[in-house]
């Protein structure tokens, strides 16, 4: 069984030591698992399900400790500091994460946030980030279609919008203009891939579109409504502001849900808000 560095290994323990146990790593040797990270109760011929990477020597060591992210993954991690070889990053291990110059998009300072890859060096072997992210990633063909649903890492704010990185293998950008909630660097969730472009370029968004977004938005409008007392202060001449405030959701989108419960005669459209029929009881 080979060792994967950087991710979770499912190992037996051999022996105990003064310092902890030492674990089965087939062709990798023994690897030590110090005595802080042993769980309680454990003894030889046990599994233990270990994170394993290299100590401050380049010795595989194991741990029960959880890192922030894994070899494969990205993520938004501080840096600790930096030295004439790279940066430091922290990803929740006692030994911090490293960063060469050659990988780093802009160079990195003590305190500073940033958004990385994880992988294994070709050449060292060690685990090692990277900041270059369309280094590493969009390698392949987008694994997704126009519409679907994807997990996203908002990686970066640039002048046309954010950043974002879809499911650790791609990037693509979230547009000013179509961002009617807060975000921020760091923040993992859930949005839809918008356009694809023929260069390879994604174009993202936090909400479905076309009329499927709508449906979305008439029903959470339907639903409050029902929850309110029939009625609701805001229609299609209130500010955008107010409507964000209340929904979450722009001017625009908001007008289009309305406009499908009006012609569906589910609402009356007032003077200073809107209100359900009396053919759609709460």
């Amino acid at each position: 069984m080979a060792i994967k560095p950087g991710r979770y290994n499912k190992l037996e323990i051999i022996r105990k030591t003064d310092i902890g146990v030492v674990l089965d790593g087939d062709d990798s040797g023994e690897i030590l698992m110090p005595a802080r990270y042993v769980p309680r109760g454990a003894e030889p011929g046990d599994e233990v399900d270990a994170f394993i990477y290299f100590d401050s020597e380049d010795r595989l060591i194991a741990t029960t400790d959880k890192p922030h992210v894994l070899v494969g993954q990205c993520a938004v991690l501080r840096c600790n500091g930096t030295s004439k070889f790279g940066a430091f990053l922290d990803w929740g291990l006692m030994k911090d994460l490293f960063v060469p110059f050659r990988e780093q998009k802009h160079e990195m300072r003590e305190g500073g946030s940033y958004a990385v890859t994880v992988y294994i060096d070709d050449i060292s072997g060690r685990i090692v980030a990277s900041s270059k992210l369309n280094k590493h990633l969009n390698k392949t063909p987008l694994p997704h279609e126009e519409g679907e649903e994807v997990d996203l890492l908002i990686a970066d704010k640039t002048d046309l919008g954010y950043t974002a990185i879809i499911t650790d293998t791609h990037t693509g950008i979230l547009y000013h203009n179509e961002i009617f909630q807060p975000i921020k660097i760091g923040q993992r969730l859930s949005g839809f891939i918008g356009l694809i472009r023929p260069d390879g370029k994604t174009d993202l968004r936090l909400q479905q579109s076309g009329m499927a977004h709508v449906g979305e938005m008439a029903d959470k409008i339907y639903n409050e409504l029902k929850t309110n007392g029939g009625y609701i202060g805001l229609n299609d001449k209130s500010h955008a502001d107010d409507i964000y405030d209340r929904f979450g959701m722009s001017k625009k989108a908001w007008k289009r849900a309305i406009g499908v419960l009006y012609k569906e005669r589910m609402i009356e459209i007032t003077e200073n808000g809107i209100k359900l029929l009396n053919n759609n009881p709460q």
